[in-house]
């Protein structure tokens, strides 16, 4: 069979009642009333995929098992937060036009803006880096897949809103969209079919997350310069993919917000990766800050750097060190 189109789930998928659904299944004592949106579950479920490759990452830099856990507590609410607030400010018909100003807060509607993520997850990273003594560029370069991986599982939270799709096609793989829903272009006859960006958004940045580990493993990369391979992969990615959206955005000169913070990760990521291979010729010690390695220390600033052998070592007695000294968890 050859594909003619991709359905979009029905609108009723877009959120069920956990109360509702355990007393129909004869628990009685449900008497509670939970709503549960399929947008929040992706961009969970993202989150948790997301935390899982990136701990592995850092243990294999020598990190404590699951010191992220720790970090992730400021990343993850501002990550949130600044999401919310430049989707918001980049829409701001939808919200300040008319409308009821408390739609600010429903996220379960829609509306991270990854830039705004990247922008307070970021700080959040660093305090984090902070309280924990991590380096932040080893956070960085061990976070970049799993937040492309995280970014192309929320990607289905779009699908299931049935939002940010592109203009029409006649593709086999066109999208469906539901002629009563608010975002389907008035003048469009029924039947119509969309590009999935949605779709093309998420292959993309899982075909990213191979090549930031692939380019990663080949060329070691350190010192935040895998994380660059990732704001390049997505912001060239995303200034595509932008292109075709339907979404109403702010425009700056003609060209979509969203572009030109595509465009800023783009030439963001190419100055870190020039950067840091300037600065940072050598490898990362370990991939705690200077401080918790005296040895370490000492050999960076008498200007010395790594083999892969010896920093294997310093990884292994690093990690060693923070587990005979660190409370459980």
């Amino acid at each position: 069979m050859i594909l003619a189109s991709i359905p979009s789930p029905p609108i009723e998928w877009r959120s069920f009642n956990v109360g509702e659904w355990l007393r129909e299944m004869g628990a009685t004592w449900a008497t509670f009333n939970l709503t549960v949106h399929a947008y929040a579950l992706c961009i969970l479920l993202g989150i948790v995929i997301g935390l899982v490759v990136t701990n592995r990452r850092l243990v294999a830099r020598g990190v404590e098992s699951w010191l992220i856990l720790d970090i992730a507590l400021f990343v993850i609410p501002l990550g949130i937060i600044g999401g919310r607030a430049y989707h918001v400010i980049t829409h701001p018909t939808d919200y300040f036009a008319g409308q009821d100003i408390a739609r600010v807060f429903y996220v379960w509607e829609g509306g991270l803006a990854i830039f705004g993520a990247l922008i307070l997850g970021a700080v959040g990273g660093w305090i984090g880096c902070r309280i924990s003594g991590l380096r932040f560029t080893a956070l960085l370069d061990g976070i970049a897949p799993g937040l492309i991986i995280a970014q192309a599982i929320g990607r289905f939270g779009n699908y299931f809103n049935q939002e940010l799709f592109g203009g029409p096609t006649d593709l086999p793989w066109g999208l469906e969209i539901d002629l009563l829903n608010p975002s389907y272009p008035l003048g469009l006859p029924p039947g119509t079919l969309f590009h999935p960006t949605f779709l093309y958004e998420a292959l993309w940045n899982l075909l990213g997350a191979a090549v930031i580990i692939w380019a990663g493993r080949r060329f070691t990369l350190q010192w935040g310069r895998n994380f660059a391979v990732y704001l390049v992969w997505y912001g060239i990615g995303r200034i595509a993919i932008e292109t075709i959206r339907l979404d109403p955005s702010e425009s700056f000169l003609g060209v979509r917000v969203n572009v030109w913070g595509a465009v800023a990760a783009v030439i963001l990521g190419v100055v870190i990766f020039l950067v840091q291979g300037w600065r940072h010729p050598g490898f990362e010690p370990s991939g705690y800050r200077l401080g918790h390695n005296s040895a370490s220390e000492k050999r960076l600033e008498s200007g010395d750097t790594y083999t892969a052998e010896e920093l294997a070592g310093e990884a292994e007695s690093t990690v060693s060190r923070s587990r005979a000294t660190s409370p459980s968890r």
